[in-house]
């Protein structure tokens, strides 16, 4: 039986001191119950700098900027997601059958994209998916088409895969083309399944 690949794990930021530790997940926590009150656009360092009882000196020193702030929330939250596809109940975490991982998989990155899609704008550049991230997406991609015995180009064949449900792509084709979520989540299960079950000619390898 094939072991997972160690996986990148995002941020990876060097070891705080736990007071430090506590109070950026108090800041975190803070812009997250603005956010869920108020929206994305609502959200200032000096709202944030409020609700979490601190001046708004503490908050420029932690974040340097909003950009910074909304970046820090998005490798907070994609951390907490990792850990769940790394640890977490089936068929997400380990324990299940490699198509039901691959399918939950897809979809949870499809809803984790959507649901922050606000988020990895108004982070700006600051935001830009990390390549730890990139590549913890690929690497698992990859894991799993090899568990299922998927011939061909597997770095290539996750791509094709990971490529539908990357945030750009689903706000294109949700906010602006009116593409049903249910149809896109049904053509993506399409998409696996055809790249799992019709490997490539031998010629074409």
């Amino acid at each position: 039986m094939s072991t997972h690949p160690l996986l990148p794990i995002i941020g990876e930021p060097r070891p705080e001191r736990s007071d430090a530790a506590r109070n950026r997940a108090a800041l975190l926590e803070a812009a997250t119950r603005l956010i869920e009150q108020c929206g994305i656009q609502g959200v200032t360092m000096e709202a944030v700098a409020a609700e979490a009882g601190v001046g708004k000196g503490t908050v420029f020193r932690r974040f340097h900027s909003r950009e910074g702030l909304m970046a820090a929330l998005l490798d907070h939250s994609e951390a907490d997601w990792q850990a769940q596809v790394m640890g977490g109940p089936p068929p997400l975490g380990p324990g299940a059958p490699p198509m039901e991982r691959l399918l939950a998989f897809g979809r949870s990155r499809m809803e984790i994209n959507l649901r922050h899609a606000e988020l990895i704008q108004a982070a700006g550049r600051a935001g830009a998916r990390s390549y730890a991230a990139y590549s913890f997406v690929a690497t698992h991609t990859r894991y799993l088409l090899g568990e299922l015995g998927v011939r061909g180009d597997i770095a290539l064949l996750a791509t094709a895969l990971m490529a539908p449900i990357e945030s750009s792509i689903l706000e294109q084709q949700v906010r602006i083309e009116r593409i049903g979520i249910d149809r896109i989540r049904a053509g993506w299960a399409d998409l696996a399944r055809r790249i799992v079950e019709n490997p490539p000619d031998e010629g074409a390898r």
